[in-house]
């Protein structure tokens, strides 16, 4: 724990074979609303027509049997 602290990042091997990794966390970072919208400022615009497309395909009933 205390080399994940230190940033340090671990390969889990079962066998000898490579089965996952640990890494530490990354420290969250807030971005104020003004910085959010400047990074976005020059992305293109969405086509309206997109977000309908997407909604007709997706089931958007939160119950577990929809």
């Amino acid at each position: 724990m205390r080399a994940l602290d230190r940033g340090e990042a671990f390969v889990v091997t079962r066998n000898g074979v490579p089965v996952g990794e640990l890494v530490p966390v990354r420290a969250r970072e807030f971005v104020g609303a003004d910085a959010a919208v400047a990074a976005f400022a020059g992305a293109p615009a969405i086509d309206a027509g997109f977000r309908a497309d997407v909604d007709a395909l997706l089931d958007h009933d939160p119950s577990p049997h929809g």
